[in-house]
């Protein structure tokens, strides 16, 4: 992942935060057309080289995120329908942003123009889109559909006449307390510093405290996102970053990155496969595996566009709570291809707590296992 401090780096999505392709010409070319991409949150960009066609380059944005449905773009309104992101000082030649805005002499004033669909405008297209192709379905739509499927709805506006209040350490910690999720969600909009008082949370000796916090803080970015989804992007960027940095602590904040990418798979999902990164480190080895779990629950396909298979050696591993974990992921998946090694631990009764859904649940290896099994048999009707 790009430093956004760097003079030239890789353009990145503003509502994921990921880097993106370079925009290339459609086949079919429409219009003027600028070169088009489409970031792995599903959000759509146009470059304009030049900067001086901006407003061309959103309509062409817009239709072409609509899926050439003109009579619907011109009805979508801005926040309502959708959401708009700029990158500027963009350079198409080398494909980078250039923040002193000139390269070897040579003046940079690209502009990438990114929009993203909320749910209601995603879904609607999706359907007038399948009725169109009703004869000639498209493979690999059934993740599509997922995908749109679980897009939350939008985050209604708050009354712009309202009393802001300031946000503060002890207001939030008592929210918190609380897993007062809408008084949260409120607070933000009121104040941005929120989510910075709920990461200091996560400095807490009790790791199952931890994982309680880095579940709130992922239902409550979950909200945001929906209105602000760039602030969500930019906290797990500086997350990553501390978890990167082996002089600091990263106490809750793995887990917090698996909290934020299951509340909003459809924005940060792509962010699923860093996790990884992580799992060589014995420190962090269970909120990994914690974390995608809760991603399995709402998007099991981005756990099977990983290397999930690095995740079976754990199965026999000396702690309960490793093996549970783990358990728990591959039932979701139904990854058939560790049924065997799946099945082999229904006699183990090994205690296993964890959280789940904001609840301490204690349950055994051998409970998980048979949930597992039965999940990853349940289209043969096996499970039963």
């Amino acid at each position: 992942m790009s430093s956004k401090a760097e003079a030239q780096l890789k353009p990145w999505c503003p509502f994921c935060g990921m880097d993106v392709s370079r925009p290339t010409d459609g086949v079919q070319r429409k219009m003027r057309e600028f070169p088009m991409g489409v970031c792995e949150c599903g959000a759509v960009y146009v470059a304009d080289a030049t900067g001086h066609s901006i407003g061309a380059a959103m309509v062409e944005c817009l239709v072409n995120a609509c899926k050439d449905q003109w009579d619907l773009a011109w009805e979508l309104v801005p926040e309502e329908d959708y959401l708009t992101g700029t990158i500027d000082n963009y350079d198409e030649v080398t494909h980078q942003v250039v923040v002193k805005r000139n390269l070897d002499g040579r003046a940079v004033r690209g502009v990438l123009f990114f929009v993203r669909l909320h749910k209601e405008a995603a879904e609607l297209i999706k359907r007038i889109e399948q009725k169109q192709k009703v004869t000639r379905p498209e493979q690999g739509s059934t993740d599509k559909v997922q995908a749109v499927e679980a897009i939350p709805e939008i985050e209604p506006a708050r009354d712009p006449k309202r009393v802001r209040r300031r946000a503060d350490k002890q207001l939030v910690k008592k929210l918190a307390q609380h897993a007062d999720i809408d008084a949260l969600v409120d607070l933000y909009l009121d104040d941005s510093k929120t989510l910075r008082y709920l990461q200091r949370l996560l400095y807490e000796p009790d790791p199952f405290a931890r994982y309680r916090i880095a579940w709130i803080i992922g239902q409550v970015c979950g909200r945001i996102a929906t209105r602000e989804p760039g602030a969500v992007a930019d906290l797990l960027h500086r997350l990553f970053e501390a978890c990167s940095d082996s002089a600091a602590s990263s106490w809750g904040m793995v887990e917090t990155i698996g909290a934020i990418i299951a509340a909003r798979p459809d924005i940060y999902g792509a962010f699923t496969r860093h996790l990884f990164n992580f799992m060589g480190d014995p420190g962090t080895r269970e909120a990994v595996l914690w974390g995608l779990g809760e991603i399995a629950a709402a998007r099991p396909d981005l756990i099977r566009k990983t290397s999930f298979y690095s995740l079976f050696p754990v199965l026999s591993h000396s702690e309960p709570v490793m093996r549970g974990l783990t358990l728990r992921i591959l039932g979701r998946i139904k990854a058939k291809e560790a049924g065997f090694q799946v099945m082999a631990l229904q006699n183990d009764d090994s205690s296993v707590t964890f959280y789940e859904q904001g609840t301490l649940v204690t349950t055994t290896v051998a409970a998980l296992s048979a949930e597992a099994t039965k999940n990853i048999h349940k289209e043969d009707g096996d499970g039963e």
